[in-house]
């Protein structure tokens, strides 16, 4: 399976406005709509990240060229990305008249964070530091973005560190948290292989480690020994005639 960890960085809307607080922005009131003004990208398990901006490669360039990673890839993983990257990287395809991407899975690591965990923040550097895997590029905050969007050559040099090194995170932080993942793309569907493989990973080294029991049926559990994901066998391991028993007194 192709796992492509992606991570765009966008430009703010600019309009016009009479306050700062708890204001009601109308469309006649839009100067001009934010966009996307760089991405970093990084293959799993590959060495390397690729970069692609406005400021080096071009708007149309740059999409392009991310239109053709998210056809190449089985799956997609980012943070908050079903709903800000994603959506905002096809409002940018359909705007230069491309085509939606090949279909493709969504692993979105915010999506674990909130329903796995109980972090004291969700946000990707808290997560990242808290666990032991590193940090975002410090930076000036908004004036990188105003600056980037001024041309400054060397805010590009940063906003280019920081969106690479937020994907490095990204990749990092999947490898940590990949047993907790449920409904993880099934790397099995992708594999070519007649022996049991670790959902999650593609591993198979995965060994019998018990028995999960529901309402009415018992399956064999495994775990993986690579990634550590606890699995359910497919079948039950109850033969037909208890199976039978228990369903009928299931319905009394």
């Amino acid at each position: 399976m192709k796992i492509l960890h992606l991570d765009i960085e966008t430009s703010p809307n600019i309009c016009y406005t009479w306050g700062l607080f708890n204001q009601n922005i109308g469309i006649n009131q839009i100067v001009e709509s934010g966009y996307t003004m760089c991405w970093a990208a990084k293959w799993h398990g590959q060495k390397g990240v690729e970069f692609a901006s406005i400021h080096e490669d071009g708007e149309e360039a740059m999409l392009s060229r991310m239109h053709e990673l998210l056809c190449e890839a089985d799956a997609v993983c980012h943070y908050n990305g079903e709903k800000f990257d994603m959506p905002t990287l096809s409002k940018e395809f359909v705007k230069f008249g491309l085509a939606p991407p090949d279909p493709y899975h969504q692993i979105d690591l915010l999506k674990v964070a909130r329903k796995r965990f109980k972090f004291a923040s969700n946000k990707l550097d808290y997560v990242a530091q808290f666990l032991g895997l590193g940090k975002k590029v410090k930076h000036v905050g908004m004036d990188l973005w105003r600056d980037c969007m001024d041309g400054c050559p060397k805010a590009w040099k940063t906003m280019k560190r920081y969106n690479i090194q937020d994907v490095k995170l990204l990749e990092d932080l999947y490898k940590h948290l990949l047993p907790w993942i449920k409904n993880h793309p099934n790397h099995a569907l992708f594999m070519d292989t007649d022996r049991p493989v670790c959902p999650n990973c593609g591993s198979a080294h995965v060994n019998k480690v018990g028995i999960e029991t529901t309402q009415t049926m018992q399956y064999q559990r495994y775990r993986c020994m690579d990634c550590r994901t606890p699995i359910r066998g497919r079948t039950t391991i109850v033969d037909k005639e208890k199976k039978a028993h228990i369903l009928t007194q299931s319905k009394l």
